[in-house]
C-alpha cells in the first residue's frame, strides 16, 4: 500500500486529488494535511472524510515537527505538495505570506522527506515560473525560469529547492508544472469561478485591461490524473508539463461562460489591469504525453459546461465561501478599479 502525505489536500486542486485516489486506487493510504486558510475548505471532502483510507490533520507544512510526527505515525512513504498560496493578486498585497507558505513550507517539507527517508517527493508547481510568452511558441521542460510576479518567484524558488535536495541527497523528487486549472471546488477568487458566481447573481464581470491575455486551460481531473501518472511512472529528478492545449484569451472565456448560463455580455466592465500581468502561458506537454503516456481528455466546452453544473447545483458550497471575509476581499480588488 502506497502511504502518502498529501499538504494542502482541503484546496482546489489538493481535494480533487485525494478524492481522485480514494475513489479509484485503494491500495493509497492518505493523509491528508492542510492548514484549512481561506482557500482550504473541509466542504471539499464532502464523502470522503470518513473513509478509512483517510486522515485529516488540521497543521502548517512549516511545522518541522508535527510533519516529522504525520510521517512516523503514519509510516509515510510518499509526500505530494499541493499546499502553497496561489493567487497572484493577493501575492502582490501579500508577498510575505507567499514566501513563507511556498517557500520555507517546501523547504521544511524536504528536510522532513530527507530525514525520514521518504521514498518520493512530487512538487506541484506551475506553468508562471517560465515567465511570459509573446504571440507565438510554448512553455517547454528546458525553458529557463523567469518568473514575474512574488506567487511565480516564490513557485520557482521552491522548484529549485526541490532539484537542490534530489542533487545533494539523493531525494527522489519529480516537479510538476501545469497550465491554469478549473473544475469543481475551485476559490471564487480565480477568474473562472468568480464570473460563475457574479453572472449566477447578475453582477459585473470585472475583465482586467483588454481581456486579450491568454491561458492555457486543464480540467482539474485532467491534471490530478497526469499527477498520479508522474507519481507512478515519472523518473526520478525529472521536471513535467502538464496542459492541454486549450490556448483561449479571458475574454473568450467569460463570454463561453455568459452563453452557457444565459446572460447578456453587457455585464462585462473591463478594469485596470494588475501590474505586471503576463500576456501569455501555453504548455508543451509532449513529454508526459510520450514518456508517460498520459492525455488530457476533457475538451475545454464540455468543461466548462460540467463545471457550471457544478456551481449550479452546490449552491450551498458557493454561498458558504463568497460569505464573510470574501466580500471583504472582492470589495478590496475590485471596488476602485
Amino acid at each position: 500500500m502506497t502511504r502518502l502525505l498529501v499538504t494542502g489536500g482541503a484546496g482546489f486542486i489538493g481535494s480533487n486529488f485525494v478524492r481522485l485516489l480514494l475513489a479509484e486506487q485503494p491500495d493509497c493510504f492518505i493523509v491528508n494535511l492542510d492548514k484549512l486558510t481561506y482557500a482550504g475548505n473541509l466542504e471539499n471532502l464532502e464523502g470522503f472524510l470518513k473513509n478509512p483510507n483517510h486522515v485529516f490533520v488540521k497543521a502548517d507544512i512549516c511545522d518541522g515537527k508535527t510533519v516529522e510526527d504525520i510521517i512516523d505515525k503514519n509510516k509515510i512513504d510518499t509526500i505530494v505538495n499541493f499546499a502553497a498560496e496561489s493567487h497572484v493578486d493577493r501575492s502582490i498585497t501579500e508577498p510575505k505570506i507567499f514566501v513563507e507558505t511556498n517557500v520555507t513550507g517546501t523547504l521544511t517539507l524536504l528536510q522532513a522527506a530527507c530525514d525520514k527517508k521518504i521514498k518520493r517527493f512530487i512538487q506541484i508547481s506551475t506553468d508562471e515560473v517560465y515567465g511570459e510568452l509573446g504571440p507565438t511558441g510554448k512553455f517547454t521542460e528546458e525553458t529557463p525560469l523567469s518568473p514575474n510576479s512574488p506567487y511565480s518567484a516564490s513557485k520557482a524558488a521552491a522548484d529549485l529547492l526541490v532539484k537542490a535536495f534530489g542533487h545533494t541527497w539523493g531525494l527522489n523528487f519529480n516537479i510538476t508544472r501545469c497550465s491554469n486549472n478549473y473544475g469543481p471546488y475551485q476559490f471564487p477568487e480565480k477568474m473562472i469561478p468568480l464570473m460563475i458566481n457574479n453572472a449566477l447573481n447578475d453582477k459585473s464581470l470585472p475583465v482586467y485591461g483588454d481581456g486579450l491575455n491568454v491561458r492555457d486551460w486543464i480540467h482539474v481531473e485532467d491534471h490530478c490524473r497526469a499527477v498520479w501518472k508522474v507519481l507512478t511512472d515519472g523518473k526520478s529528478g525529472e521536471v513535467y508539463n502538464i496542459g492541454s492545449s486549450n490556448e483561449k484569451a479571458n475574454l473568450e472565456v467569460v463570454k463561453t461562460i455568459l452563453k452557457l448560463v444565459g446572460k447578456p455580455q453587457s455585464l462585462i466592465t473591463y478594469v485596470k489591469d494588475r501590474p505586471g500581468h503576463d500576456k501569455r502561458y501555453a504548455i508543451d506537454s509532449s513529454k508526459i504525453n510520450n514518456q508517460l503516456g498520459w492525455h488530457a481528455t476533457t475538451k475545454f466546452e464540455q468543461g466548462m459546461k460540467n463545471t457550471i453544473d457544478w456551481y449550479l447545483q452546490n449552491k450551498k458550497w458557493l454561498t458558504d465561501v463568497t460569505s464573510g471575509q470574501y466580500q471583504k476581499y472582492y470589495q478590496q480588488m475590485y471596488a476602485n478599479r
